[in-house]
């Protein structure tokens, strides 16, 4: 029997991103579920024996190979042949340092104190601006769609949940709205999100017992 790969995932957050890109290849894989909160998979073992960091997404090929860090496991999947290299690069390193982590991870880190989540905020301007400028004449962020899109779209997913407004920069707006009307971006989310919702249910109740207030998305990968 032949094998297939394994994403292991959480719903909605930055491996949503590897599930588009599985999508969009036409690559058959299981996906297995990753408790962000617990580090528990479905059969109730330690994902840390996976992926020692306990985030994700972590790809296990069909060859035995685990890949992770979610712009390895994009080119890995799309193979971006048509794109320059260097700016596949330079784009995924951006949304990953600058917008992903500098910004959004910060914000739904509940161990994060106030002072770093406000300047976390501080540094969302420069960036989204940043980005608003380079999509305002152009469809995706290179001369086609490419894994940067389809990780930039995953993070901008997260706006809603912090204080920043993406109606604020037009561009990304309109961008976002087109990557998720893309079949393999409205299939992936038509799936995680039922997911993200029971999530955060179990989440509220959770909080209630323990009294305390809980982020919408506690951990984005």
């Amino acid at each position: 029997m032949e094998n297939t790969p394994k994403l292991y995932f959480a719903p909605l957050a930055c491996s949503l991103a590897s599930r588009i890109a599985l999508r969009h290849a036409g690559i058959d894989a299981t996906y297995v579920q990753v408790g962000l909160r617990s580090k528990r998979l479905p059969d109730g073992s330690d994902y840390h024996a996976v992926n020692p960091l306990g985030s994700v997404p972590a790809l296990l090929t069909d060859d035995g190979r685990l890949i992770t860090e979610n712009a390895a496991i994009l080119q890995h999947v799309l193979k971006d042949d048509e794109h320059d290299p260097t700016e596949l690069i330079r784009w995924l390193s951006f949304i990953a340092t600058e917008l992903h982590k500098g910004v959004f991870a910060p914000l739904f880190d509940p161990q994060a104190p106030e002072e770093v989540k406000r300047y976390a905020l501080q540094k969302a301007p420069s960036r989204l601006a940043f980005a608003e400028r380079h999509l305002e004449s152009r469809d995706y962020v290179l001369d086609a769609l490419s894994a940067a899109d389809m990780y930039l779209y995953t993070v901008l997913n997260w706006v809603p949940a912090t204080p920043i407004k993406l109606d604020d920069y037009p561009a990304l707006s309109a961008y976002h709205k087109r990557m998720a009307k893309l079949p393999a971006v409205a299939e992936a989310f038509a799936i995680e999100f039922p997911l993200y919702q029971a999530d955060q249910r179990a989440d509220q109740q959770a909080n209630q017992r323990k009294s305390k207030g809980s982020p919408v998305r506690p951990d984005v990968g």
